[in-house]
């Protein structure tokens, strides 16, 4: 069992809580998911959970964790510092032969694992799977994921679900897969930023995804509607209230001199039950209830007007050999792409599916007719992490730009400490919105994704593939997400060592 006791957090820099007075027990069994939105704090609430000194940098922190349970945490990046660690250093000190089960289900050979190939050279994939394996094998009595399907093939999703939802220890993770939060989540972990972040909420339920989501919404219509109809009852009674008023400070302004004496006592009493009325009017206003805060999904969209003539062929490519250093991943790959197509791209870990994509940026980066925008898995690869959000987006810095930058930005949730700040200090999921905004105020018409909606919150998933889906040009994408090949793709290849075979099943 993991108890949070009134856990408090604030970031140094600003002074932002993310997180006040705070109490939850993870119990047997839990399978509890943090969900919220990009740069709410959920990947510093559970480093805080593990281990405090991991947060101390940044924030301040106040509350107590109580266990007497081995706890094992999976980081939602490779730690640098293991880069240059072989898989032979790394498993070299574990009784791995015992956990066979666990490598094959992972798709890890014994032949992988021993190699003397470096951490830092795998595939995103490949790092949060080796990562898993190894936790595993320390038989932890409690895991903290942080975004475990980042990277995982589709079919590795699918053990992750069954181990999640099958596995006997209490899980508390984070993720933005709305797929796996559907499939394994019991306990829902909201974790909001409201009034412009200025407020923090987090609220619990302890019920599958859908149904928080379908409370949620009545939750809060009803809020809205009891709290809608206490105003207007009230606005009712008030205007009664003032007529009242007014006609009995008329009665007194206009009382004869004759009738001051008597008359003039009595309407003074009728003015205070007037008045004592009012007053109990405002008391009874101070319990109504509030109408329901809820932290909005970002707002973003593509030019309505970008479109590329059906005919007109966007790629045509062929590659004999897809091939890091001396290893051949693919051969007898070809691609055709014409008009606003919409491609996705998937397949197993490590199968040269990135390679790939940052090839055909190579192809199309340079042509004059077509305007493309490159999304890299690794943002670092297309992001000045030294620059601001505003240097950034605004290039020339040209007063046009910077509102221009500052308004996409605001409709993406960024506050201006956000805007202002080192891009390099942003969450992964505020980083994935620059390039997005990007490629928006680029007006690019052939975007080329790297698993575009991998940091992007269940809230704002949808919206995302929403823009994506209506997007009037050419995407050519590569994806483990399965809402998303769903929703935004019309073609699916898998990427497999004989080439790129269509319409694959994404099940």
């Amino acid at each position: 069992m993991l108890e949070l006791k009134n856990i408090r957090i604030s970031l140094k820099k600003d002074g932002r809580q993310i997180v006040d007075d705070f109490s939850f027990t993870l119990k047997e069994r839990d399978k509890a998911v943090i969900i919220g939105e990009e740069g709410n704090g959920k990947s510093t609430l559970l480093k805080f959970i593990y281990d405090r000194s991991l947060v101390d940098a940044y924030c301040d922190c106040e509350g107590s964790i109580i266990t007497k349970s081995k706890l094992a945490y999976l980081p939602q990046m490779l730690e640098k510092e293991l880069y240059q660690t072989s898989l032979f250093e790394f498993f070299g000190d574990t009784e791995y032969y015992l956990y066979m089960d666990v490598l094959s289900k992972l798709g890890l050979s014994l032949d992988f694992i021993l190699s003397d190939q470096k951490l830092g050279t795998l595939s995103g994939g490949e790092k949060v799977k080796v990562q898993l394996a190894r936790l595993l094998m320390e038989e932890p009595d409690i895991l903290l994921l942080d975004e475990p399907t980042n990277d995982l093939d589709v079919f590795a999703l699918h053990w992750m679900e069954s181990f999640i939802s099958e596995s006997r220890l209490p899980i508390l993770f984070i993720s933005h897969d709305e797929t796996l939060i559907e499939n394994t989540a019991t306990v829902i972990i909201h974790m909001e930023q409201l009034a412009r972040k200025t407020k923090c909420r987090i609220s619990v339920a302890r019920c599958p995804y859908r149904e928080y989501l379908a409370y949620r919404k009545n939750s809060f219509a009803h809020q809205e509607q009891v709290a809608q109809k206490q105003r207007e009852e009230y606005d009712k009674k008030m205007e009664k209230w003032r007529q009242i008023y007014n006609r009995v400070e008329y009665e007194q302004r206009n009382i004869s001199k004759a009738e001051r004496d008597h008359a003039g006592q009595m309407l003074k009493k009728k003015m205070s039950t007037v008045l004592s009325m009012g007053k109990r009017f405002e008391k009874e206003k101070e319990s109504f209830l509030e109408f329901p805060e809820e932290e909005s999904a970002i707002l973003t969209k593509f030019d309505e007007s970008i479109s590329i003539p059906s005919g007109k062929t966007i790629l045509d490519v062929s590659f004999a050999n897809l091939c890091i250093g001396q290893r051949c991943l693919a051969r007898n790959i070809h691609l055709h792409v014409s008009g606003n197509a919409h491609i996705g791209i998937t397949g197993r870990n490590g199968a040269g599916k990135s390679s790939l994509l940052a090839l055909l940026w190579e192809v199309l980066k340079d042509r004059e007719d077509i305007t493309a925008a490159y999304m890299p898995q690794n943002y670092e690869d297309r992001l000045d992490f030294r620059k601001t959000p505003i240097q950034y987006l605004a290039e020339t810095y040209k007063k046009e730009e910077i509102t221009k930058a500052r308004t996409y930005m605001g409709s993406m949730r960024f506050t201006h400490e956000e805007m202002t700040g080192k891009i390099g200090d942003l969450s992964g999921g505020q980083k994935a919105k620059i390039i997005f905004l990007e490629m928006v105020l680029q007006g690019a018409n052939v975007l080329l994704l790297d698993e575009p909606t991998r940091n992007f919150s269940p809230l704002s998933g949808p919206v995302v593939r929403k823009a994506l889906a209506s997007f009037g040009g050419a995407i050519i994408s590569v994806s483990h997400d399965r809402k998303y090949l769903q929703e935004v793709c019309d073609t699916v290849y898998e990427l497999t060592e004989t080439g790129l075979n269509r319409n694959f099943n994404i099940g």
